[in-house]
C-alpha cells in the first residue's frame, strides 16, 4: 500500500525526488496509483499546484503516467528502474555471456593513434570556435556513407549512439508523443523513452529487421517516430535485407512525416550488406558510433541526416556539451585511415562463433536467432528459469526482460568471445536447461 511509504516534502522537488527515490527502490511498483493531487496536498499541508508541478516533473521524467480521471500511476517501465538492473550476479568461475561487449582481442591499439592526436593538438590546439566536426574524419565518414547508398547531409560528431538518438528525437518530439520501437530491442533505448517522456509502440522482428506490418500499425496509431536498428540488431542479431528494406520504405511512404532514426552500430564488425531506409520521410537521421568496432570507451557516433534535423540537433549541442573532443575524432579518423580494423577478418570471426553456436543448438533440435552481431537470440518458454539453471551450470546470459516489451520471453546470449572448445559444452548446458521444450517465434 501506498501509506508503506509515506510521499514527503514541501517543495514541489522535494516531493517528486520522494517518489522517484520510492520508485527506484522498489516502495512504490510499476503501475501503482498514486494519490489524488488534492488529496495528497492535503496530507503533506501544502497547496494542490505545489503537488501538481510534482506530477508534472514526474510525468516528464518518465516516472509516472496520467490518464484523466483514472488517475496518476508510476509507469510500468519507470525510468528510474533501468533495464540494465535486470540482470543477474555473475559469481566468481561462472562464464559470462550476457555482457554484450566486443572481443577485446578483436579491438585494435589506440595507443599510436592518441599519441598522433596529442601531437598534433600540441601544434594545433583546437580553440572555441572552431569547427565541431574534423575535417578528416568528416571526408571519410561522407565517403563511406554515400558507398552504402546514404543520402548526402549534413554530419555532427555525438558522444555515442545513444546520444545521438536522444538528441534527435528531443529536436522534433515532445513529451507524451509515441516512438515506435523494435521488440525485442535494446535495453537502453527503451529506458530511454520513458526518460524523455514518450510512449512506445512496440515493433516485432525477425531475422530481417522490424516486421513492415506491425510499422503500418504503429505509424497508423500515431507513432511520430520509427528507430530501426540496420545491422547487428541488439538482441536479436537481425539485419534488414533489401526485400524488408523495400517493404519498409513503402510503409514510411504513406507516412512521410515520421522521424526515422537509423542506427548501424554494426559498421565495421558485419559483413552483411547495408539497405538504408534513409530519405524515405521528410526527416531522417542515420548514425553510426566505433563502441563496437573500436573500443566502447571512445563515445564517438558520427551522425548525418536531413538538414532541418542536423541544424537542430548541432545547435543544442553548442548550448551544452559544445562538442566531442577534436583529439578523439582526430585518433578515430587515424584508425580509419591506417586500417586499424580489418573488417573481414573481424566480421567472420564473430559470424564464426555466431553459427557454431546456433549449428549446435539446431543438431539438439534448438531454434535460436542472429544473421549480424555480437549475440544471438534463444526464445525460451520459461525465461527466468533458463537463466537460473543455465548460472547453475556455471553459464551467465542476459534475462530477455532486459530487452523486451510485449514480445515472447527469450535470452540473449553474448557469443564474441567464445572459444571453439566452448560451444558443445554450452550447447549441452542449454539443451538441459531447456528440456523438451517446443520451438517458439521471436516476434
Amino acid at each position: 500500500m501506498l501509506e508503506e511509504y509515506p510521499i514527503v516534502g514541501r517543495r514541489a522537488a522535494e516531493i517528486s525526488a520522494s517518489v522517484e527515490r520510492a520508485v527506484a527502490a522498489g516502495r512504490l511498483e510499476p503501475g501503482q496509483l498514486l494519490p489524488p493531487m488534492r488529496e495528497l496536498a492535503q496530507r503533506l499541508e501544502v497547496n494542490p499546484n505545489t503537488v501538481a508541478a510534482a506530477y508534472r516533473t514526474l510525468r516528464e521524467r518518465g516516472v509516472i503516467e496520467t490518464a484523466g480521471r483514472r488517475g496518476s500511476r508510476v509507469r510500468p517501465k519507470p525510468a528510474t528502474t533501468g533495464r540494465e538492473q535486470i540482470r543477474e550476479d555473475v559469481p566468481a568461475g561462472v562464464r559470462n555471456l550476457a555482457a554484450g561487449n566486443p572481443d577485446p582481442a578483436l579491438l585494435p591499439s589506440l595507443a599510436e593513434a592518441f599519441a598522433e592526436a596529442g601531437l598534433r593538438a600540441d601544434r594545433e590546439p583546437v580553440l572555441y570556435g572552431a569547427d565541431p566536426v574534423e575535417p578528416d574524419l568528416a571526408r571519410r565518414a561522407r565517403a563511406e556513407l554515400a558507398a552504402d547508398g546514404v543520402p548526402d547531409g549534413p554530419l555532427a560528431v555525438t558522444s555515442g549512439s545513444l546520444d545521438a538518438v536522444e538528441r534527435v528525437l528531443a529536436a522534433h518530439l515532445r513529451p507524451g508523443d509515441t516512438v515506435a520501437v523494435e521488440d525485442p530491442g535494446w535495453g537502453s533505448l527503451l529506458d530511454l523513452m520513458p526518460a524523455l517522456g514518450l510512449r512506445t509502440a512496440p515493433v516485432g522482428v525477425d531475422d530481417d529487421g522490424p516486421l513492415p506490418d506491425d510499422v503500418r500499425r504503429a505509424l497508423a496509431a500515431g507513432a511520430r517516430a520509427l528507430i530501426v536498428t540496420d545491422r547487428a540488431q541488439n538482441p536479436t542479431g537481425a539485419a534488414v535485407s533489401a526485400d524488408r528494406a523495400r517493404a519498409l520504405r513503402a510503409v514510411l511512404g504513406e507516412y512521410p512525416e515520421t522521424l526515422l532514426i537509423e542506427d548501424d552500430h554494426g559498421h565495421r564488425i558485419v559483413d552483411v550488406p547495408l539497405h538504408p531506409l534513409a530519405g524515405a520521410t521528410h526527416s531522417w537521421a542515420f548514425l553510426r558510433s566505433v563502441a563496437k568496432a573500436y573500443g566502447p570507451d571512445l563515445r564517438l557516433a558520427l551522425l548525418t541526416g536531413d538538414p532541418v534535423t542536423l541544424d537542430r540537433v548541432r545547435g543544442r549541442q553548442r548550448l551544452g556539451p559544445g562538442w566531442v573532443s577534436r583529439a578523439t575524432q582526430r585518433a578515430v579518423a587515424r584508425l580509419w585511415r591506417t586500417g586499424a580494423v580489418d573488417t573481414p577478418t573481424v566480421a567472420a570471426a564473430y559470424r564464426k562463433r555466431r553459427d557454431s553456436v546456433i549449428g549446435a543448438l539446431a543438431e539438439r533440435g534448438i531454434t535460436a536467432h542472429g544473421r549480424s552481431g555480437l549475440n544471438i537470440w534463444l526464445p525460451v518458454p520459461d525465461e527466468t528459469g533458463a537463466v537460473a539453471r543455465l548460472l547453475h551450470a556455471g553459464w551467465a546470459v542476459a534475462p530477455g526482460a532486459r530487452f523486451r516489451i510485449s514480445a515472447p520471453p527469450g535470452i540473449r546470449i553474448s557469443v564474441a568471445t567464445l572459444s571453439e572448445d566452448e560451444i558443445a559444452p554450452l550447447a549441452d548446458a542449454i539443451a538441459s536447461a531447456l528440456g523438451p521444450a517446443p520451438v517458439r517465434r521471436y516476434v
